[in-house]
């Protein structure tokens, strides 16, 4: 693996202010301070014990992939210390292993679909690392867990461990750690811990943990007027099915939840209905010139000089699901993606952030404009096969979108 060199932080630019102003935001009564661990009421939830259960599990896979990520780097100079892939994969097989123990335990019945098996740990004698951060996160006693028990949880996840049929199911889906690139390239790129349940077929809750997601005290504070300052301290981003898209900050531990309230900011997509203002994430592996919309815009990355026939576009590594997230928190308006005939679509790059963009009001399509159909790979529950490509957008874009790709 290169050694990555450290740039200045991207700031994404923020929504225009007549139509998403965060005061507004404010006088709607989307700022909520509660003492719960929830925005809402378990009465209000069908699934508020699993989200709540999901919420504490990301975080603490959160907080293992911070301290993973922090022994990649010195303390003084920020310089990436080890070149192999070791600290990536322990923490991705960690979190893998972390959620599977957690949420068997509370919830045993539900299999859980995720990325990895134990097979690569085991070939590279990991499985001490790996145990060593799990003990560290886990709620469960070091004293009921094993280095085997570590690698049986692992492979809950993997390929071979259950076969779904036609019917409708519930299952977990897990994506540990989503962007690795920017995993490894320390605090200036996004990653994601992603985790939905799906139920009979129906996605009713997401989790989505970003420990690298730039916060300011704007975005958080119900007081107007305060000066600005900026956090890296990460979000949580939740949703459940009636219940809308939220977002908090991540705590400080993954034992502090129980001290004090947070505050949960609700989460709409933006109000750009124009093609041409609306502003557009892509994966890192295409280019815009690879999508239908560049026959008719080229594309810039300066906010402050978008010309005619151009249309802004955001810088968002790594992975998709932070992608998912601007759309979601209102950041970006469309994340559009093409898909590759050699290259699988997995459910787990895109299941939770579906329903956090549902929730929020945004639509999510294949090109066609048909909703993706995650019982597809009826078996496994493991690969969308979504036509030419992916569309995420607020609802007012949606259609225009599609039209364009349709006469290209």
């Amino acid at each position: 693996m290169e050694a990555f060199i450290h740039t200045a932080a991207s700031r994404f630019p923020p929504p225009p202010s007549s139509r998403s102003s965060r005061a507004s935001l404010r006088q709607c009564g989307l700022s909520v301070r509660s003492q719960l661990s929830l925005p809402f009421a378990e009465k209000e939830a069908k699934y508020h014990k699993h989200l709540k259960a999901a919420v504490d599990v990301v975080e603490r896979a959160c907080h293992l992939c911070v301290d993973v990520q922090n022994s990649l780097f010195s303390s003084d100079e920020n310089i990436i210390e080890k070149i192999d892939q070791t600290p990536v994969t322990v923490a991705d097989f960690g979190v893998q292993a972390l959620v599977s123990l957690e949420m068997s335990k509370l919830f045993p019945s539900i299999p859980l679909v995720a990325e990895e098996d134990s097979g690569f740990v085991r070939e590279n004698n990991l499985a001490s690392a790996v145990f060593a951060e799990v003990a560290d996160k886990s709620s469960i006693s070091e004293k009921e867990l094993s280095e085997e028990g570590i690698l049986k949880a692992i492979d809950r996840g993997g390929k071979e461990a259950y076969l779904f049929g036609p019917e409708p199911t519930t299952y977990w889906i897990l994506d540990p750690i989503d962007g690795t690139r920017g995993f490894v390239k320390g605090k200036e790129a996004l990653y994601v811990v992603g985790l939905p349940l799906v139920v009979e077929g129906e996605i009713v809750l997401g989790v989505m943990g970003c420990p690298n997601w730039e916060e300011s005290d704007s975005d958080i504070s119900n007081t107007d007027g305060a000066e600005e300052n900026v956090s890296r301290s990460g979000i949580i981003m939740i949703s459940h099915v009636d219940c809308g898209t939220w977002r908090t900050r991540l705590w400080d531990s993954p034992n502090s939840n129980t001290k004090m309230a947070r505050n949960w900011i609700r989460c709409v997509v933006d109000g750009l209905h124009e093609v041409h203002e609306a502003r557009y994430c892509i994966p890192e592996s295409q280019t815009w010139e690879s999508l239908p919309l560049s026959t008719l815009y080229s594309a810039t990355t300066c906010a402050n000089n978008v010309g005619e026939k151009q249309i802004l576009l955001l810088r968002a590594c790594c992975g998709s699901l932070c992608k998912y997230l601007m759309v979601a928190s209102g950041r970006a308006s469309s994340y559009i993606s093409r898909a590759r005939r050699k290259r699988t679509i997995k459910v787990w790059d895109h299941a939770v952030g579906v329903i956090c963009i549902h929730e929020a009001g945004g639509k999510v399509t294949d090109w066609k404009g048909s909703e993706l159909d995650f019982a597809a790979d009826e078996k496994e529950r493991r690969v969308l096969f979504p036509s030419g490509g992916i569309v995420v957008t607020n609802d007012g874009l949606h259609d225009q979108i599609l039209e364009i790709i349709s006469a290209s």
